[in-house]
């Protein structure tokens, strides 16, 4: 978390999206005040005519960014980075910015899980609410951090010693291609 979902019915090349990602994953980290590599990006691109937006006359071709976010930051603060997303994606992408719809879901940190390395062992667990600290801390340095000070419960290390086998055995994953790397 935070994830950005958008929404396309237009197909665009690799590298399009690699740098939109990018800088989407900056102007989240600059304006939410926290680190981009919390962000996760994607586009689904849809097939012509799959989505549109209603209006008094025939609906018009459209596309909508969905943000999936920490809570506890203010309408202001969340604003401020829909007009920034707006621009990004319509500047880059050529959308019609009157055609694009930025949707916030706001999230307790504990609905999310994610894995780290920590002084190279793997490490999961549940995150926590966004908070101002984050200006100065990054989120995966608190964790680490807490980490440390409180060591790895024991449903955790289980977890480790299954992911440590598993990757002895199929080699790292390859998660864009859902496939083992080779070793």
């Amino acid at each position: 978390m935070p994830y950005l979902q958008l929404d396309v019915p237009f197909r665009y090349p690799l590298p399009v999206k690699r740098d939109l990602a990018r800088r989407l994953g900056r102007l989240y980290a600059d304006i939410m005040q926290t680190t981009p590599d919390l962000v996760d990006v994607c586009f689904r691109e849809l097939s012509e005519g799959s989505l549109w937006h209603c209006g008094e006359d025939e609906p018009v071709p459209a596309a909508v960014l969905s943000c999936e976010i920490r809570r506890g930051r203010p309408p202001q603060q969340r604003a401020l980075l829909g007009q920034a997303l707006l621009e990004a994606c319509s500047e880059t992408l050529g959308l019609d910015p009157t055609r694009l719809t930025i949707e916030f879901t706001q999230h307790a940190g504990d609905e999310i899980y994610r894995k780290a390395l920590f002084d190279g062992v793997l490490r999961g667990g549940l995150g926590r609410d966004w908070s101002p600290d984050e200006t100065t801390t990054p989120l995966m340095e608190s964790l680490k951090r807490d980490a440390q000070r409180d060591g790895i419960p024991a449903n955790l290390r289980q977890d480790q010693k299954a992911d440590r086998a598993h990757a002895q055995a199929t080699g790292p994953m390859d998660r864009s291609a859902a496939t083992p790397l080779a070793k």
